[in-house]
């Protein structure tokens, strides 16, 4: 009767899949994790760990997510998931941005403009609800691991009672201060609007230009590189607001471009050399000529007279100056353009603003009192052409902002705003920007280059407005004087009073607030400010709001993670919220990662069709695949992705599960509490494969997972798996998994090995493939409630310190020698000489200490370099001969041996097999 030898072969199997099939799966999954209450349960595991917070920069609740959001969240599950697992207590709290203009728009568009401000809030409110409920079903689809349950909004109750007790501690800082901004202005409104408020026309305007006389005719001089002091040389503006000259403090001109002084009968005219020829076309002055050329930066400060005003003006430098028209120097009224404002504020103007509310010129505005900005223009134009600065006047039609209500034009004005001063001492006498520029020097940054970005930022910018005039926002809880518009004594009293009312009721505590409710029979001098935040200050105050408020987290957190715009937006806000409140940072470390763009860098688009949408990969591909090309790609850049790239990452994925299948299957019959061998007594290449197991580990979770270098650990954990394992170790150790006695101590050895390897590997896994890790990993504990996060990075057998050094260096050195072999084995099959590794018989000399190496192997050699046999001597050259084999293949094994056939009853297999099979089984003591 004929054996059937398949029967007699450990070729076991595992419930674990070759396939995947994730898209279909992963919800089921996620559905069992929320049954289990995973996230609740590593709370209590973790209790009394070391703690690192991550804090969440809130996404904006509008819209669905996309691949960037996808992006972010992932690179946050991965690092609190590394973190966990690296021994740290890592809750993480989502969170969502709330208040805000996109909203508002929303609802309007959705239920109309004309709604009371009350209702217009509640139906704000339901909306954001709606919007976070879509946005977190796609985040917990991620597979990202948090307190779902119970996140952070800026539109929470005791949220907004917080982030309004942060702007009482900026306040009590000394850093608060009340200033003037230019806004676009409805007269007809009577209020300020914001840019979506805005609508374009086309609008017929004076466009006229207009000479101011330099009045530093030697410094003039000496700018162009002429002799004496120039007299009689005006520097040219061209504008099509005549209204606003009343406010003009200065004349801008670019730094880098180049001016020309040019003699015309009007006198000399300072013009950019771009814009001349035209200009002087314009005026009608031909044969003019050109006296010199200098570039801009040479004419800062150089004073000018005003037009019509007995008052100084300088040229100042601006980046905002073009050569798109006019004359390349541009008239700058602070009070009335917001580039006029920043270059302003550079410069130290003053931001003078004669237009009152209702659109005319205050009582005390020289020459223009009572009259509206539009009544003035002629006037203006007859006042320049009386004093004779009116070069030359024109009709301009162009596009024009309008009220989007009552379809008039609007005007640029200044208005009473609050700021955060930059450059302001508090009351500690620290200079916010100086603390600031303090808080970066102390942070640390992934990638470093984030730092000089923050830097810049930080030394370049203006104070911050932090105040709107919205309705769907933080109310600025303050009280202010009618008649001094100082604000309240007690501010800081009250402040705490309403927020503790709006801790109750929300925001509309304070819009529906009766000032006497508080202030009693001072309420008749104070007024309500109608001003909400900046909805920057809002998310820059969770670290107050949130990290301060809730148990469970820490103050300050480890890490804010965000895109790179976040240098000039929450990195930033945070920043000096925190210094202005707490006086540094509220984070140790900031992470920047880039944008998404297609597989061509082409930035995404509807309209191109390259748009990638998390929603589909996952439900094609499976979150799994999403989050493997996040980790193996280089965030520090932008992040390319494409259908043929998602291809690859697929592949990569494929292999990897097709290694834990092959762990998983082999140790099917393997109980770790029952089966385990000590140490000492595994197999010498089961030792090193552990020394090389812990090595990788050890370099992921000790070098690169802490710096958040992912795609480097995904690199050394894939390369780990190809080459280590599936090339080397998991080759050579098949014929002793499968054709030892299943319960021998040479396979049991090998299973120990591989046990201890499976571990380490799934939980290295585990922050990437949160999904294929679980399985895995339930298949390998034999429970469902059973998962990677509540277990810390694998321990592996601790031998004597030193004692595997020489394992590590001879092993190298038969692997080296193993490379060889393949080589010459592969030419004889490429030539159709051999079949398999298998049907070789090797010749070896070797020569010095490699020959001590092969020799201590003994007859396990040829199982290292899978081959029938090897006849080993000593020489004074290494040299390697490759024949095929004479003899008849083992039905069993495969080997090629003299003794297939030799044995009664098992006609078919070789003598090693026979011993496996009837016998007490051979031994391997190296290999």
């Amino acid at each position: 009767m004929s054996i059937d030898y398949r029967k007699t072969v450990n070729l076991l199997d595992t419930p674990f899949p070759m396939r995947g099939d994730l898209a279909k799966r992963e919800p089921g999954w996620l559905k069992s994790w929320q049954e289990q209450q995973r996230y609740q349960k590593l709370r209590q595991i973790a209790a009394g760990r070391p703690k690192f917070i991550l804090h969440d920069g809130p996404p904006y609740a509008n819209g669905d997510i996309h691949i960037g959001h996808a992006v972010n969240k992932v690179l946050k599950d991965i690092i609190v998931r590394s973190k966990t697992q690296s021994g740290f207590d890592a809750p993480y709290v989502p969170g969502w941005d709330c208040h805000g203009l996109p909203i508002e728009l929303m609802v309007e568009k959705l239920h109309g403009k004309d709604i009371p401000a009350a209702k217009f809030r509640e139906l704000c409110r339901e909306y954001a609800y709606e919007q976070i409920a879509r946005q977190k079903k796609d985040f917990i689809r991620l597979g990202v691991l948090g307190d779902w349950d119970n996140p952070y909004l800026t539109m929470a109750f005791k949220t907004e009672a917080d982030i309004v007790r942060t702007l009482g501690k900026v306040y009590e800082n000394g850093y608060l201060m009340k200033g003037e901004k230019p806004v676009h202005w409805c007269i007809e409104c009577g209020s300020a609007l914001a840019e979506a408020e805005v609508e374009y026309e086309d609008k017929t305007s004076p466009a006229i230009d207009v000479g101011f006389r330099v009045l530093d005719g030697d410094k003039l001089a000496a700018a162009f590189g002429l002799s004496g002091s120039l007299d009689d040389a005006y520097a040219v503006i061209w504008t099509t607001t005549p209204w606003t000259l009343p406010a003009n403090q200065a004349v801008a001109v670019s730094a880098s471009l180049t001016y020309q002084l040019i003699d015309t009968p009007k006198g000399k005219l300072i013009l950019v050399k771009e814009l001349a020829e035209s200009a002087l076309k314009r005026y009608g002055f031909e044969g003019a000529t050109v006296l010199g050329e200098t570039v801009g930066e040479q004419l800062d400060l150089i004073r000018l007279q005003h037009p019509f005003y007995s008052r100084e003006v300088p040229i100042i430098c601006g980046d905002h100056v073009t050569t798109d028209a006019g004359t390349g120097l541009v008239h700058t009224a602070p009070a009335h353009g917001l580039e006029d404002f920043q270059v302003g504020q550079q410069y130290g103007l003053a931001v003078d603003n004669p237009v009152a509310d209702n659109g005319r010129y205050k009582s005390t505005t020289e020459l223009f009192a009572g009259l509206s900005v539009w009544e003035a223009n002629p006037k203006v134009i007859e006042t320049l052409a009386e004093q004779g600065t009116l070069i030359h006047q024109d009709k301009l039609l162009h596009s024009y902002p309008h009220c989007w209500r009552h379809k008039t034009p609007i005007i640029f004005r200044a208005t009473a705003q609050w700021f955060i001063g930059m450059d302001k001492a508090g009351n500690d006498g620290q200079v916010l920007r100086e603390r600031a520029k303090q808080a970066v020097d102390s942070t640390e940054f992934f990638p470093a280059w984030g730092r000089a970005r923050l830097e810049a930022m930080i030394g370049n910018r203006p104070d911050w407005c932090v105040s709107r005039q919205r309705n769907w926002g933080v109310p600025m809880t303050f009280f202010v004087h009618k008649e001094s518009g100082e604000l309240h004594p007690d501010s800081a009293a009250l402040l705490e009073q309403v927020a503790l009312r709006i801790e109750q009721q929300g925001i509309e505590a304070w819009f529906s607030l009766d000032a006497a409710e508080l202030l009693g029979d001072d309420a008749a001098n104070y007024r309500k400010l109608s001003d909400t935040l900046d909805v920057w200050f809002d998310s820059g105050s969770t670290h107050f709001a949130v990290l301060k408020q809730r148990p469970e987290l820490a103050w300050p957190a480890d890490l804010y993670l965000e895109g790179s715009d976040q240098h000039r937006g929450w990195f930033q806000s945070s920043l000096l919220t925190g210094c202005a409140t707490i006086g540094r940072a509220p984070y140790q470390q900031l992470l920047t990662h880039g944008f998404v763009v297609d597989g061509k860098g082409m930035k995404m688009s509807k309209s191109k069709g390259n748009v990638v949408a998390p929603q589909k990969v996952n439900d094609t591909l499976g979150a799994d695949i999403l989050r493997l090309w996040v980790a193996s790609t280089d965030y520090s850049g932008e992040l390319a992705i494409s259908d043929e790239i998602l291809k690859r990452v697929t592949e990569s994925y494929r292999r990897l599960r097709n290694t834990i299948r092959f762990l998983l299957a082999n140790l099917s019959d393997f109980d770790p509490m029952e089966n385990a061998v000590p140490y000492e007594r595994l197999a010498e290449i089961d030792r090193y494969a552990l020394m090389m197991a812990k090595e990788m580990q050890e370099k992921v979770t000790g070098e690169l997972y802490p710096r958040y270098a992912f795609h480097h650990a995904m690199q050394e954990i894939v390369n780990y798996c190809s080459e280590d394992l599936g090339a080397f170790y998991l080759d050579v150790l098949k014929d002793r998994l499968y054709t030892t006695k299943a319960d021998s101590h040479a396979r049991r050895s090998a299973q120990t090995a591989l046990y201890h390897i499976t571990r380490s590997l799934l939980l290295l896994l585990s922050p990437v493939l949160c999904f294929t890790a679980d399985e895995a990993w339930q298949v390998l504990l034999g429970s469902e409630e059973e998962t990677p996060l509540f277990h810390v990075w694998h321990e592996f057998p601790n031998p004597a310190a030193g004692s595997e050094a020489a394992l590590v260096t001879k092993w190298q050195a038969i692997r080296d020698f193993r490379a060889e072999v393949n080589k010459q084995i592969e030419a004889l099959r490429s030539a159709e000489k051999l079949g398999s590794s298998l049907q070789a018989e090797l010749d070896v000399v070797a020569a010095g200490e490699l020959y001590q190496q092969l020799a201590s192997l003994g007859d396990d050699l040829k199982f290292v370099l899978i081959v029938s046999r090897v006849n080993l001597s000593e020489g004074a050259e290494t040299s390697i001969a490759v024949a095929p084999s004479e003899h008849a293949k083992c039905e069993r094994c495969w080997h090629y041996r003299a003794d297939v056939g030799a044995h009664a009853g098992h006609e078919t297999v070789c003598g090693r097999c026979v011993d496996n099979i009837d016998g007490a089984g051979e031994a391997r003591v190296h290999a």
